[in-house]
């Protein structure tokens, strides 16, 4: 996920954005459904990827590999024990499984380009995901569904929704991806390239997330409802 979350001084910035979130994630949805991270929200599925990039750093990737790893896992276990993985969360067990084995067996000069690329690499798998879904079903969607009545499901509306929000993701993540690989050729800049125009980003794509479905829903509500 880049350096999106870490301010230049060192000082973390997840716990504001996280807060954001958490405001964001606030809906006419029971108290239960409404935590950012609460099981069944598309957020949920950062967690692991979240866990990574606090973690990781030139001398901690490996940890931040095989913590984002146990994450991945045992939030999915209830999903993965019901055989209804969603595509977000089999991918990061996958990409961090792998992470971890090679960062567990191989030297560390053979390892070099991954403790360089890591968090843009991270980035760059969300951003395959998701613009990869669209082809099968919206990665968006199949949280959406958690919370969204059945007879729902198949409306044009629904389906048009989570094909715009999981291409809109898909496209922050891609250019979280392309600003993390230009700042590790460039002197001058990182700031904004790394922490400033990512977390703007992704503070805009949260506030859509919330905000879209809530418009699409009175848009298409019936007079009198």
């Amino acid at each position: 996920m880049s350096a999106a979350l870490r301010h230049p001084g060192g000082v973390r910035l997840l716990p504001g954005l996280t807060r954001s979130m958490a405001r964001s994630g606030r809906s006419e949805r029971p108290e239960a459904e409404r935590g950012v991270l609460a099981r069944g929200s598309v957020f949920f599925a950062f967690a692991p990827w979240i866990v990574f990039d606090v973690v990781a750093g030139p001398s901690t990737w490996k940890l931040a590999a095989v913590a984002a790893l146990i994450c991945a896992v045992v939030l999915n276990v209830p999903d993965l024990m019901r055989g209804a993985p969603k595509i977000l969360d089999v991918v990061g067990i996958v990409f961090f499984l792998v992470i971890s084995v090679l960062g567990l067996t191989l030297q560390r000069h053979d390892l070099i380009w991954l403790e360089t690329y890591a968090q843009t690499l991270a980035s760059g798998a969300i951003a395959v995901v998701a613009l990869g879904s669209l082809a099968f079903v919206p990665f968006t969607e199949q949280y959406a569904r958690v919370s969204a009545p059945p007879e729902v499901w198949e409306s044009p509306a629904f389906r048009r929704t989570n094909r715009l929000l999981t291409a809109m993701w898909g496209l922050v993540f891609a250019v979280i991806a392309i600003l993390g690989l230009v700042a590790l050729h460039v002197r001058t800049g990182t700031d904004w390239l790394n922490w400033i125009v990512p977390v703007a980003l992704l503070a805009v794509a949260v506030r859509i997330t919330r905000w879209y479905p809530q418009y699409v829903r009175r848009k298409t509500r019936p007079p009198g409802d």
